[in-house]
């Protein structure tokens, strides 16, 4: 993979901090733009586009992004961000299974900080697919760390949600 510059990615750090004060369309074109900059065939220039289809409501668009970013071999943080990403377009255009697959594998294939990001997205797909249960049990493990008190109960209630 080509080095890329902190400058660039300084810029585009910037773009995203001020999404809300572009047009969806101003906004798709400027990290277009930006990727425009980087290597043809560079696995981040497809997951930048697909973030910003993603970003302004055009998940159907963004998901073909994300593959392409993922099968030319994005890597680090944005390689899972992509897997959450474009599993939650999925989700969105109707491929709620597809999304729970995903999310399942991405679970079992590391751990960092994006973790509950994923245990939210799954939970989100798994009650689109009718696993309810599974995902209240999902949400609360997620969020039983976060709490001031009461975390063992809430970790041993989530787990007997899908235990019984």
């Amino acid at each position: 993979m080509t080095e890329i510059s902190a400058g660039w990615e300084q810029r585009v750090a910037e773009a995203w901090a001020a999404i809300d004060s572009y047009t969806e369309d101003d906004f798709v074109r400027l990290i277009g733009e930006l990727a425009d900059e980087l290597p043809a065939g560079s696995a981040v220039a497809a997951f930048e586009r697909a973030c910003a289809w993603d970003s302004t409501g055009h998940s159907d668009l963004a998901v073909p992004l994300y593959r392409e970013a993922l099968e030319i071999g994005l890597t680090g943080i944005r390689r899972r961000r992509a897997v959450i990403q474009m599993s939650s377009s999925l989700r969105n255009i109707g491929r709620a299974h597809e999304s729970v697959e995903l999310l399942t594998a991405e679970r079992a294939a590391g751990h960092d900080e994006l973790d509950d990001a994923i245990a939210a997205t799954l939970a989100l797909a798994l009650t689109d697919v009718g696993r309810e249960r599974e995902a209240v049990s999902i949400a609360v493990a997620a969020l039983a760390p976060h709490l001031p008190r009461y975390q063992r109960s809430m970790a041993n209630y989530a787990r007997l949600l899908v235990e019984s």
